[in-house]
Order: structure tokens, then C-alpha cells, then sequence
């Protein structure tokens, strides 16, 4: 293989919403450290994301202290929230997964419900050691994953991408292409591999930190919402239903669990160990 290295790292406080790119990152074994710790929940304790609500991609959330949560959207005063005590904690319904967690307080309430014309809460991950395992088909036991859809990280490659517009380009739908990462809303971006080649890995080290791979993931609506402008188009999910279906499920990047903790910094070797 030629020369692996990591391109970019993407860190997204609170789902579903815009985060921010640092050159590195402290991996947890739930994560990247501050990655999908916040939440937003419907009044029935469903998880609210882009796929209900698409708008969602023009906010910001950002951790500016490293503790609270700073949110950001169009035409509304920005707000900052602490991370709330856990005094008592709210169940989460995420995906069919029952996760506890701690409500923020009724300001963010406000605010994200104005935003939205719905009744919707904010919600903190306050122990992600212990609050939401992994699917046991695919963890060892005690792993754990934050409000990330199943999976502690998410890779992919910009071979595989570009493989993707090429595909793209050929179909029915050129005119959406070509695509940008931000559309899979990915961890870590690797650079220097052939398209798909991450479809055989299971094991990896980025620098000197290893994960092992889970299983190819699975994309959903999300990916043909424009992050820019919350519009949506029916790409990647045509190509992919063409040309990259596993099953069920149509499939780009994979998913990572961490076998030791550290830091993963920018232009990082990528070390294929399986």
C-alpha cells in the first residue's frame, strides 16, 4: 500500500450538527474525547437528528472551554450552556438503545425548541464509560460507545470518495456530484490508500494508537442532505444502492473501536496490522 497517512480529524459535540476540525485529537475507548457527548431528544425521548430534522447542519455546537456547549444557528443569539450536574438523569431512546443521560438546563431547552418549532431537550452523556454498550455482536465486554450512531469512530477514505464521484458522474443524478466528506460526517479521513481498501482491514494503528475494525457503515438519509444549505438530493444513497450494498444496508467508511487510548494528530502513519 502506498503511504497511509491520517488527512483530518472531525469532532462533533453535540449529533447531528456542524463540530470543528482540530489537528488532533485525544482518543477515549468510547471515542474521540468530546465527540457526540450531547444530544437532542422529541418529547416521546427519541433521539432528534438531521434525518428529522435536515436544518440541523446549519448550526454549530463547539466545547470552548472544553466543558460547556457553545450552539450556534442563522438568525439566532448564540447560547452557551454548562455541563449540567447529574442530579438525576433522562433515558434516551437512540436507535432502540435505552442510554441515561443528564438533562442541560431549560435555557437550551428553549433555545433548541424555538429553533426547531418543536419540544425538544439537550441532554449530556455524563459516563460514557458505563451509559450505552456497543452491539455485543461486534464489541468485547465493557465497551462502550458515546451518542455516536453504534460506533466509536468512523473512517474513510479519500480514495474511496473519489471512487464514489466517479460512480456518481456515471449515474442519473451527475449533477449532485461531486460530493464532499462532510456528507458522511466521518472521525478520521485517511489519505494514501486504493478506493475500498479499508473494506478488508481489521486492524489498524494511527500513529500509535490501534483500533480494530467493526463493520462497514451503513448510511442513511443524512448523507443527501447538502451540509451547506440543509437541502436534499438523492445522491449517494442512489450510487450507493448500486454499486456498495452489503444486505441490507448500503455502505461507505467503516467503523473503529480503540484497542489503547492516545493521541491521534494529523499526518499520523496509518499501519495496516490485519
Amino acid at each position: 500500500m502506498p503511504y497511509a497517512s491520517l488527512r483530518s480529524i472531525h469532532i462533533h459535540p453535540l449529533k447531528s450538527v456542524r463540530g470543528h476540525a482540530p489537528r488532533e485529537a485525544a482518543v477515549e475507548p468510547w471515542g474521540l474525547a468530546g465527540d457526540r457527548r450531547w444530544v437532542l431528544i422529541d418529547a416521546s425521548g427519541k433521539v432528534v437528528t438531521q434525518r428529522q430534522y435536515p436544518r440541523l447542519a446549519l448550526t454549530s455546537a463547539e466545547t470552548p472551554d472544553g466543558e460547556g456547549l457553545r450552539m450556534s444557528a442563522p438568525g439566532r443569539a448564540p447560547l452557551t450552556v454548562p455541563v449540567p450536574r447529574p442530579a438525576g438523569t433522562t433515558t434516551v431512546n437512540i436507535f432502540g438503545d435505552k442510554v441515561e443521560a443528564v438533562l442541560a438546563d431549560d435555557a437550551a431547552h428553549t433555545w433548541w425548541s424555538a429553533h426547531l418549532d418543536a419540544d425538544v431537550r439537550l441532554l449530556h452523556l455524563d459516563s460514557p464509560a458505563t451509559r450505552r454498550p456497543i452491539d455485543p455482536e461486534y464489541a468485547k465486554p465493557g465497551e462502550t460507545v458515546s451518542f455516536a450512531d453504534g460506533y466509536p469512530l468512523l473512517l474513510t477514505t479519500l480514495s474511496s470518495l473519489d471512487a464514489l464521484n466517479s460512480l456518481i458522474a456515471q449515474g442519473d443524478h451527475a449533477d449532485e456530484g461531486p460530493l464532499p466528506m462532510d456528507r458522511f460526517r466521518p472521525n478520521v479521513v485517511v489519505d494514501g490508500t486504493a478506493p475500498w481498501a479499508e473494506d478488508e482491514w481489521s486492524r489498524i494503528s494511527i500513529g500509535s494508537v490501534t483500533f480494530r475494525i467493526t463493520k462497514k457503515s451503513g448510511r442513511c438519509v443524512v448523507t443527501t442532505t447538502n451540509q451547506s444549505t440543509s437541502e436534499r438530493g438523492k445522491e449517494p444513497l442512489r450510487t450507493l444502492a448500486r454499486h456498495r450494498r452489503f444486505g441490507d444496508q448500503l455502505c461507505f467508511g467503516t467503523n473503529l473501536v480503540p484497542e489503547t487510548t492516545g493521541t491521534v494528530r494529523i499526518g499520523d502513519a496509518i499501519t495496516i496490522l490485519g
